[in-house]
């Protein structure tokens, strides 16, 4: 049955006086990854040791400083993984790892041996506290989970003593975070502070899952603030984050409570998690990045950044997802097309950057403008003229990019497919360029006497030699006289644009012409090395067009 009376409300967060909601984040917090752990253990494949040493190559790179790397007396694969890392120096010094482990003395102690002859390390250890946990999986009261975080944190604190070589921080999260009253989370953390005697230069970090994501974000950053009000020595304590997305909402709720006041966030490179995922550290960093802020992750190479996660987690990333898929950056709509190559075609290098439907530029990821405009049926004119303008050269003036705009589009609809930029210049090409033509022009002189010209040529005229001569005010007002006299068909240049393909003495020249005659448009283009040349073909191949259809008609 779909009945939604079996669940009830979450409860609101008694805090009147909330000041989250006027806070701006401005400095990114303290990441810290979990993929090789909370990502490792909802993968259906765990990876295998050369995967693991692949992904923290790359998160090292990526610029993580803490880097919880997995649950070793939980199992011997990552038990063998932390001694890899150790004992084949693989940690930089400025990058801290991580362990977890439950609360229980055995399972503190295993951990502690994995960690043996590290320089330093972040000893995480939780217990569950939320109310469904205690009455449903525990079967104790509020006393039973407070004892049981004590003894841990007795454990760990009389396991680092005796390893005085390493540098600790302690973490403990009270599991389950969102499902615990908050004045008992802040409980059985302050309890845990009386065994960890945190200071300000040896804080001690809480970390506040969202284990569930059970309520919409403001709710969660409600729960944040309420606990760094309430905590004791808040100076000594660092408050983390790790949200999953059950709701949807992982980023929002981390973004929410760093506003709140947290100054720790967990989370995975593209969200890979347990359920629906852990919160995407991409996305976030990208978010904080986009309003100017530096997120302190070097994200540039976001290809490579997919393919490792991807080949080490065996998951594929939506081609929707923000930042990393492969379609985030790419319109096909006719509209969005055409006012991004509007704002492109402005856009200073170095200037601050205001481009339509791109809230950033794709070549901070290491994507390229190729990628951002792709042409189907619901495409228009810009993102044929954008294909063609910074793939081939060529800058279509804009009643051209309405013609063959239609040209392309008839092509599209009737395959009901994309069209790549390849097949767009091979459409060109064969419609403008190669097309048969019925003109064609053998030879010409032109002369110029009193600021007139006069064009004299020999032409193919449907396979006839035909000469031809005529006067203007230049070569082309003078070509156009001539053909008129010669077919006794009276038509006129319409548009006319050219430019260069290239830089240099050597770069050929491209013409756009369109004629009118009988109230019909016919377009001609052309290259060559030679201006000239370039015009009298484009003219010729427009002229070409109109004459084809006439002697059809007729």
């Amino acid at each position: 049955m779909f009945d939604h009376r079996k669940y009830k409300p979450f409860p609101a967060i008694d805090i009147k006086d909330r000041t989250w909601p006027d806070q701006v984040i401005t400095a990114a917090p303290t990441w810290c990854s979990v993929d090789l752990r909370d990502g490792n253990q909802a993968l259906i494949e765990p990876m295998s040791v050369a995967q693991k040493k692949k992904l923290f190559s790359l998160l090292v790179e990526v610029g993580f400083k803490e880097i919880e790397v997995g649950f070793p007396a939980a199992s011997q694969p990552d038990f063998d993984f932390v001694r890899s890392l150790i004992e084949e120096n693989r940690v930089p010094d400025d990058v801290t790892i991580q362990v977890l482990t439950q609360a229980r003395p055995e399972l503190i102690q295993r951990t502690f041996e994995s960690l043996k002859g590290a320089r330093k390390a972040i000893l995480h250890v939780y217990n569950s506290t939320s109310i469904v946990q205690r009455q449903k999986v525990f079967k104790t009261d509020k006393a039973g989970i407070i004892k049981i975080a004590v003894a841990g944190a007795q454990e760990v604190k009389r396991c680092a003593e005796l390893a005085p070589e390493t540098e600790w921080t302690f973490q403990y999260s009270p599991e389950s975070f969102t499902g615990t009253e908050v004045d008992f989370a802040v409980e059985v953390c302050d309890a845990v502070s009386a065994v960890w005697n945190p200071t300000p230069e040896k804080p001690v970090i809480y970390n506040l899952p969202s284990t569930v994501e059970m309520a919409t974000p403001n709710i969660y950053a409600d729960q944040i603030e309420w606990f760094c009000r309430h905590i004791k020595h808040r100076d000594s304590v660092i408050v983390s984050l790790h949200t999953h997305n059950d709701r949807g909402c992982a980023v929002a709720a981390a973004e929410l409570a760093v506003m709140a006041g947290a100054q720790r966030v967990e989370g995975t490179l593209l969200g890979n998690g347990e359920r629906t995922g852990n919160m995407d550290i991409v996305v976030m960093a990208m978010n904080m990045y986009s309003q100017g802020i530096d997120p302190e992750l070097d994200l540039r190479d976001m290809d490579k950044i997919v393919s490792v996660v991807r080949e080490c987690t065996q998951i594929d990333v939506h081609p929707r997802q923000p930042y990393s898929g492969d379609l985030v950056f790419t319109a096909f709509s006719g509209s969005h097309q055409d006012a991004i190559k509007k704002c492109l075609d402005l856009y200073e290098e170095g200037s601050p950057w205001e481009i339509a439907y791109l809230p950033i530029d794709p070549r901070d990821l290491g994507r390229t403008y190729q990628d951002v405009i792709r042409v189907n049926s619901q495409s228009g004119k810009g993102g044929v003229a954008y294909v063609l303008a910074n793939k081939f050269g060529f800058e279509l003036p804009r009643w051209l990019q309405i013609e063959f705009s239609r040209v392309v589009q008839s092509v599209t609809e009737a395959s009901g497919q994309e069209i790549h930029s390849d097949e767009i210049w091979s459409l060109f090409n064969s419609h403008y360029l190669t097309n048969t033509k019925s003109l064609s022009l053998e030879n010409f002189s032109i002369e110029k006497q009193a600021g007139r010209e006069t064009f004299s040529a020999k032409i193919d005229y449907f396979g006839e030699e035909l000469a031809i001569s005529g006067e203007g005010d230049g070569v082309l007002d003078a070509f156009v006289e001539a053909l008129r006299k010669a077919i006794n068909i009276d038509f006129e240049i319409l548009e006319y644009g050219e430019h260069a393909l290239g830089q240099g003495a050597d770069a050929e020249a491209v013409t756009y012409i369109q004629l009118k005659c009988d109230g019909r448009r016919y377009s001609g283009v052309a290259i060559s090395k030679d201006i000239i040349a370039s015009s009298l073909n484009a003219l010729m191949g427009a002229a070409g067009q109109m004459l084809s259809e006439q002697r059809a008609a007729a």
